[in-house]
């Protein structure tokens, strides 16, 4: 395939003024993408409280979270690819207007109808992990890549898990509009320092929009969203959901024919058959399902009152402060896990990752009668994403030419969301089967969601395993002309 660079795609070329800028870069990708993830989950806690103060019904309430999955979903290829042909920082002040405008639209949203519309808009920001980790590929120096991205790859679940944490107080002592108000502060710090404080990257990859491609993803990335989405409420077995399934997958195979025909594919699908790709979108994949499983299944745990003989009887804001120590753990681990991939690459990262957050679901699938063992599942949760996370990223950008770190790392991102909407329904699904009449979870689902999640996470332990070694990654770096990874 032909490509135009202005400069060469192989090599770590950081001038000295951006090795002087380093640190204020990092800092406003840091805000924008723990902004995002933190819109993410924020909500979640909150619709209820949400619906019924704008008069909406549960089902139509749930469209806050499934508008922003999907707009996240399809349009974080396209941005992605854009970022890559025009500039990945004027595409990322783009997506961050995006964000601004569609937290303000949010906080003063009148009703829902409004409100799925800034969400849509918010969901564009999804660009905002493959733009990053483009943006510090272009303009860091190459001994600090590693650490960087496994910073902002560890923000990003922490924002996950700090929006989690912080809902019940931001609605309880303020209103639900502050939800969108106070993550729309660290969007306008970093727009304002992107815009002022950011040079462009001199990597681009001029070319055309695959709008075939991008209309037929679309379609396969709706229709299976959706169908996973609203599956719990409108039946596994009905057919709109079993019809949606069925188009989501013939135009996602669709889909691949295509971009293996066109001569500037929308991604490259030819990045599959290299094994640090493809194992780090299954180990993407998982963790998405994996921490979102987690999301849902502690605070109900933690939630249910203590009559119920398994329950702790904690509040929204009590539970969300059990998520604290998984947070913590990102955050921790996160930029370890950098300092790991440099010196024995992504691969052994990314099976300890697997490891511990196997382990964080089997302690509480065997047993979850004491709040030490939510404790210590939480901690193992949070070192294993923070540890898979980076290194996932690093094994992206470490497998693939310079010029196509935004198509790879969008597609890690897809994986991770569609990873986050499976696990989301199928423990929602889980809990609500396994369920008093009156709608009370039983202890059942709560063994059974750990030990679904603990199963599905095996499979992060598998792809992590069959992933390249770094004397492996070194001879694929070197056939595909990707920079020197010493």
């Amino acid at each position: 395939m032909s490509q135009t660079t202005e400069r060469p795609a192989t090599g770590s070329i950081p001038t000295p003024a951006h090795s002087r800028n380093s640190t204020l870069i990092v800092l406003y990708l840091s805000l924008g993408g723990l902004a995002f993830s933190v819109l993410q989950s924020l909500v979640a806690p909150a619709l209820a409280t949400i619906g019924k103060d704008l008069g909406a019904s549960t089902a139509d309430v749930s469209w806050i979270l499934t508008a922003y999955l999907l707009s996240a979903s399809v349009l974080t290829p396209i941005l992605g690819r854009l970022g890559d042909m025009v500039g990945k920082r004027r595409i990322m002040i783009v997506v961050l207007a995006l964000l601004l405008a569609g937290t303000v639209l949010a906080a003063l949203a009148p009703n829902l109808g409004v409100l799925i519309v800034a969400r849509v808009l918010q969901g564009a920001a999804g660009a905002v992990m493959p733009l990053s980790i483009g943006i510090v590929r272009d303009e860091l120096p190459h001994e600090k890549v590693g650490v960087t991205i496994g910073l902002l790859s560890a923000i990003f679940g922490v924002g996950a898990g700090v929006g989690i944490v912080a809902a019940g107080p931001i609605v309880e002592n303020l209103s639900w509009p502050w939800l969108f108000w106070l993550p729309g502060i660290l969007v306008v710090i970093a727009l304002l320092g992107v815009i002022f404080g950011m040079p462009e990257s001199p990597v681009k990859r001029p070319g055309h929009l695959d709008v075939l491609g991008a209309v037929i993803l679309t379609v396969g990335l709706v229709s299976l969203l959706l169908a996973i989405s609203k599956g719990q409420s409108w039946g596994w077995d009905s057919g709109s959901t079993i019809g949606l399934l069925a188009l989501g997958a013939l135009a996602l195979v669709v889909f691949v024919f295509v971009e293996l025909r066109v001569k500037e594919p929308l991604i490259d699908m030819r990045l599959f058959k290299i094994r640090g790709v493809w194992t780090a979108n299954v180990v993407g994949l998982v963790f998405g399902f994996a921490m979102f499983g987690t999301f849902v299944l502690v605070p109900t745990l933690l939630q249910l009152p203590t009559v119920t003989g398994y329950g702790f009887g904690e509040s929204v804001s009590s539970a969300g402060l059990f998520l604290l120590p998984t947070v913590l753990m990102m955050v921790v681990f996160g930029p370890v896990a950098g300092i790991l991939v440099r010196k024995i690459g992504p691969k052994p990262p990314m099976v300890f990752g697997a490891l511990f957050v196997t382990a964080a679901f089997v302690i509480p699938a065997l047993n979850h009668a004491e709040l030490w063992q939510v404790v210590v599942s939480g901690l193992l949760t949070g070192a294993g994403i923070g540890l898979a996370f980076a290194a996932m990223s690093n094994a992206i950008i470490e497998s693939v030419p310079i010029h196509q770190t935004g198509e790879a790392s969008s597609v890690n991102t897809i994986a991770r969301t569609i990873g986050s909407s499976i696990g989301t329904a199928v423990i929602a699904a889980l809990i609500t089967s396994h369920s008093t009449s009156q709608g009370l979870p039983l202890d059942d689902a709560f063994t059974i969601g750990f030990w679904v999640c603990a199963a599905v996470a095996v499979v992060a332990i598998i792809a992590a395993l069959a992933a390249p070694s770094m004397s492996k990654r070194r001879e694929q770096a070197l056939a595909l002309g990707v920079e020197d990874l010493d």
